[in-house]
């Protein structure tokens, strides 16, 4: 179900840039030892008023720079309670120093894991989102959170968070959505390249615009 829409993720060293509240080349052993914390208390609570969810993840940061795509299906799966080896991913992903693929690599897993075909591969294959395409994606994850389940998502390139920070992932990266607020409006995501910035909020439209020319699964 591979496209050629969905660029290659190619998170190699050179490739992958961040900046302000990220790290910066690949993660150290001394990173990787950190990779396993306790999720801030913002993205643990399970119930919000009406228009509002989050749910708990057991957050574990990825331990090398090119596993972004099994950190952030391993991450969503762990709303669910469930506990999967990383290096099991990778290898169900096809993941290498190059990345992984797509999000096309990331939905059997996700399905495997769930026991059911929750999820589906949605690609914005435009440079920027129209409305059409962030509505959808709004609608996929208020379905999805409050299905009890976390969205990955395959970003690439600079978005800022509710906060004006910027995170810039320029050779891609993979992330996870783990709830949102405003009706969807403003989305809660748990990123495994940082446990320093393990989770932030973002709108909607820079979500769906960091999306863009890649893909999600919902």
């Amino acid at each position: 179900m591979r496209t050629d829409l969905i660029r290659k993720t190619a998170l190699t060293a050179a490739g992958l840039a961040f900046t302000t509240g990220a790290i910066a080349g690949p993660l150290t052993a001394a990173y990787a030892a950190e990779a396993r914390t306790t999720a801030p208390a913002s993205v643990q609570a399970e119930r919000r008023p009406a228009g509002e969810r989050e749910l708990a993840m057991d957050y574990q940061a990825q331990p090398n720079f090119y596993y972004c795509g099994p950190a952030a299906t391993r991450n969503a799966l762990s709303v669910q309670g469930k506990k999967i080896d990383v290096d099991a991913m990778a290898k169900e992903m096809r993941t290498t120093e190059d990345g992984t693929d797509s999000i096309n690599d990331v939905t059997p897993v996700l399905n495997k894991e769930t026991g059911r075909k929750a999820y589906e591969s949605t690609e914005i294959r435009s440079t920027k989102a129209d409305d059409k395409q962030t509505d959808e994606l709004r609608a996929d994850i208020v379905r999805a959170v409050d299905d009890g389940r976390a969205v990955v998502a395959n970003i690439a390139g600079t978005a800022v968070d509710t906060d004006g920070n910027a995170h810039s992932f320029e050779g891609g990266h993979y992330i996870s959505v783990i709830g949102y607020r405003d009706g969807g409006k403003t989305v809660t995501i748990g990123d495994s390249a940082n446990p320093d910035t393990a989770s932030y909020r973002m709108s909607v439209d820079n979500l769906a615009d960091w999306i863009a020319t890649r893909g999600y699964s919902s």
